[in-house]
Formats: C-alpha cells, sequence, structure tokens
C-alpha cells in the first residue's frame, strides 16, 4: 500500500527524492511563500493551479549574459499584454514583479543564466472557472543558460514545413502557457532530424517557428519580416529591426513558402540564439547555402546592445 505521511515524513521524502533536470535550477521564488530559494527539490508547483492543469496562464522567458538582463523591460511589457488576454494580473504590481525577476537573478550568482517568469491564475480548485481562483500565482526561476552551439553560426540550420499548424491569431499573440503547438513542432524537427520546424496559416502564409520568429531579405536586399497575424511578436525581431532599420529596408508583410526560395537569406531570431540564418529549407538551398551578411550584422548589432542596454544583475 502507498503510506500516508504527516508532513515532516513527507518533507524528508521530497528533499531526498531525485529529480531531472535539478542541475540547471539556480534560484527560484514563488509569490506565495515570499522567498527566494535555491533547492531545486523544493521548487513544487500546487497541483490546484489552473496554470497546471488548466494552461491558464502566461510566462516569459528572459537571459542574462555578462551579468547584463537582456531586453527585461520589453519582456514585461509584453507580458502584460498577455495578461490583459487572460484578463489576468500578478499578485503584485508590475514594478515589483520586475524588482523580483532581478533579484532572482541575483540569487543565481552566475553571470550568464535564463528567467522563467510565469504567472497563473492561482490555487483554488480543479474546474475551469477562473473565479475559483482567489489570487493569481508568481513563480520566477533562474536556471542555467544553454547557448547554441557555434556551428549553427558558422553553418547555419536546417528548416521545414510543419505539419502543425500555426495558431490561432488570438492565441499566437498571447504568450500564454499552451504551448502543445510548439511542443509538438520540436517534436517533429527531432524526428525528422532537422533543426527549424516553421509554422503555416491557414492561407498558406508564414507564421513563425517552434520558439523563434522569421524573417527573410529578398532579392532587393530588404529585410522582410512575416506579418504578426498568427505568430507572436518576438522581443528580439522588434529589437533587432529597431537596430537594423536605418542600415536597409525593413516590411512586414505576408509571406508565402515560395519566398523563401527566392531569399538571398533566411533567418530566425529568439531569446536564445539571438539571430541564425537557415541555409536549407526542405533540402532545397536558400542562396548559396551559407550565413549571410544581414544575419550577422543583425546578430553583432544585438550581442552588441545586451551590454549597451542590458539591465545589470549586481547592485554594485
Amino acid at each position: 500500500m502507498i503510506p500516508v505521511c504527516e508532513t515532516e515524513e513527507y518533507m524528508q521524502k521530497l528533499l531526498s527524492a531525485r529529480r531531472a533536470g535539478e542541475q540547471g535550477v539556480l534560484a527560484f521564488y514563488e509569490h506565495r511563500i515570499g522567498c527566494i530559494c535555491r533547492n531545486p527539490r523544493l521548487m513544487v508547483l500546487p497541483m490546484d493551479d489552473h496554470l497546471a492543469h488548466r494552461g491558464d496562464g502566461i510566462f516569459e522567458s528572459i537571459k542574462w549574459e555578462g551579468g547584463r538582463i537582456y531586453q527585461l523591460d520589453a519582456h514585461v511589457e509584453r507580458m502584460k499584454r498577455s495578461a490583459k488576454g487572460l484578463y489576468l494580473a500578478p499578485p503584485c504590481t508590475w514594478e515589483r514583479l520586475r524588482e523580483i525577476a532581478i533579484e532572482v537573478a541575483r540569487a543565481a550568482e552566475t553571470e550568464d543564466g535564463m528567467l522563467r517568469i510565469l504567472v497563473g491564475r492561482g490555487p483554488g480548485g480543479f474546474g475551469i472557472d477562473p473565479a475559483e481562483c482567489p489570487v493569481s500565482s508568481l513563480y520566477v526561476v533562474a536556471y542555467r543558460f544553454k547557448p547554441l552551439p557555434a556551428a549553427f553560426y558558422e553553418t547555419g540550420v536546417t528548416a521545414f514545413r510543419s505539419s502543425i499548424p500555426a495558431k490561432p491569431g488570438y492565441m499566437a499573440r498571447m504568450k500564454n502557457a499552451n504551448y502543445i503547438p510548439n511542443v509538438l513542432m520540436r517534436r517533429e524537427a527531432t524526428e525528422r532530424g532537422l533543426n527549424v520546424p516553421l509554422s503555416f496559416d491557414d492561407n498558406d502564409f508564414l507564421a513563425e517557428g517552434a520558439t523563434e520568429n522569421v524573417a527573410l531579405v529578398d532579392q532587393d536586399g530588404t529585410l522582410v519580416i512575416p506579418e504578426f497575424t498568427n505568430a507572436l511578436t518576438g522581443t528580439t525581431i522588434m529589437r533587432a529591426v529597431d537596430l537594423v532599420k536605418d542600415e536597409m529596408p525593413v516590411v512586414f508583410k505576408r509571406v508565402r513558402e515560395d519566398d523563401l526560395y527566392r531569399a538571398r537569406e533566411v533567418m530566425i531570431m529568439g531569446t536564445t540564439g539571438d539571430c541564425v540564418s537557415i541555409v536549407r529549407f526542405e533540402g532545397q538551398p536558400i542562396h548559396d547555402v551559407r550565413p549571410g551578411p544581414v544575419a550577422k550584422r543583425i546578430r553583432a548589432l544585438l550581442r552588441e546592445d545586451i551590454v549597451a542596454s542590458g539591465v545589470p544583475v549586481s547592485q554594485d
């Protein structure tokens, strides 16, 4: 029979139970508890939080490198928009949420890392009605940053058309906790032995990757960004546009699959990898099958921007 434990025995079992991935967790915070902890075996999520059993919540992933958190304010602003879409608010002010994120990164005591901020509907029951949850939840986790392999930047990556369709527009434009389509896209990429899955909407227009935005350089040298009709507005790609717009023309428009084959460059942009060139799509070469100058320039600008505009983790 399964034993029924009292609190002290249960806590002992919890602390002694090994868990996958615990080496990657550096520090975490739960607003209900109100403190930061570094023991990953105590990082637990209430099962009756609607974030867990209904996917009723939002999140952001933010990196810091060289002791500087990149695009923190842009991520918080996007989180505000996502929260509005779910009629959700954090259990503290947005200003305090921002401060908590910095404090958790500081508690990690490392120069490089990632932050995951989650705001959920909160604990309260196992129904579907949001009214069941009196107070929303907030979880902030600092974990190890795993940069992309150097070969991705040196030789580029491969991409394909995913069989998973793009999300409906209202879902795609919120960074909500329902990431099943993204998970299935990543699984499909692993099964096919390719790097980047790209989704298309019902009208056959390019939407996004599993966790990245897509851009291309057309034959006229214009940086083309697919409209965010069925895609999340990425903080990285929008910052890249700000940084490069004085160096080349930039347009937002609908993109079809044929446009990728005709492009001089195709690239993905996201928090983890900055900007990476796609050199083959569905096995077909993109231009000369080498990372292009625009992708290299955008990545260089982003790397410089981390140093110039990143929020310091240290209090010094």
